[in-house]
């Protein structure tokens, strides 16, 4: 890979699900350090885009690449973070948020969990490493949803994949993840996130790729957002989801690993 390579890639690719085509004909690359956001309404394929580029669902046609290679057994799955569309952070077994965030280097080529100093520094990026010794069942979806951020930063991953990672944490939390984002892209860390609304990250973005019935009609500029839609934590489907044009295996359990 050299450095004019695009840390993903999509070209034309085309995901059926269910006998329902999800995503059409989508292309869109992003490179080292480039901050881009995924618009769109709900159902628009954005949370699809996502998994099909982290290997979960496979592409029916076309071709997704990561750090310039197909998506494989050899994709270097160690270098990329990723947070979930909301989950619980947690099974029913008791797991502290230490452990969770530990395990966030557990995978088939990475088999020991990271040192606690480097959970207990991911988990203070979040604020949350006072409360590292603390079952997260007995978390609020908030701080549940920190945890799995910081299980996702301790890879130091060069590729970060969020899906709508700040729904459900308060407003300071937010400030702080976008300030880690910020020194993350300074350092060359490509971030892709899933986004209702764009405000929280407004400073951040590079660009937009905004998705309608599973296709990109916008791929440029950010568009901004309106009235209520600029408003941090709203949840409704992206003003600008409608506009005509302008112009893709990493899912982790509770200990880490890929499914």
């Amino acid at each position: 890979m050299t450095g004019s390579e695009p840390v993903l890639s999509a070209d034309a690719v085309d995901v059926v699900l269910g006998g329902t085509r999800i995503l059409s004909g989508v292309s869109m690359s992003v490179q080292p350090g480039e901050v881009v956001a995924l618009l769109g309404a709900n159902g628009s394929g954005k949370s699809t885009l996502v998994r099909a580029a982290l290997g979960v669902i496979p592409a029916a046609s076309g071709e997704i690449r990561l750090f310039g290679r197909p998506l494989g057994r050899r994709t270097p799955w160690n270098r990329v973070g990723y947070v979930p569309q909301r989950k619980p952070a947690h099974t029913g077994v008791p797991t502290t948020a230490l452990e969770v965030v530990r395990a966030g280097l557990l995978s088939p080529g990475h088999l020991r969990p990271a040192p606690k100093a480097r959970a207990m520094s991911a988990l203070e990026r979040m604020g949350m490493a006072d409360r590292a010794r603390q079952p997260v069942q007995e978390m609020s979806g908030g701080q549940q949803q920190r945890v799995l951020i910081a299980r996702a930063l301790v890879r130091e991953p060069d590729l970060l994949m969020l899906d709508e990672p700040t729904t459900g944490i308060d407003l300071g939390t937010i400030e702080a993840f976008v300030d880690t984002i910020d020194d993350m892209r300074r350092t060359g860390t490509a971030v892709v996130v899933v986004l209702h609304e764009t405000e929280a990250f407004s400073s951040l973005l590079d660009r937009a790729v905004v998705l309608r019935h599973g296709r990109v009609v916008h791929d440029g500029p950010p568009p901004p957002a309106r009235g209520e839609h600029g408003e941090p934590a709203h949840e409704h489907p992206h003003p600008h989801a409608d506009d005509e044009p302008s112009s893709g295996a990493l899912e982790f359990d509770l200990t880490g690993g890929e499914e």
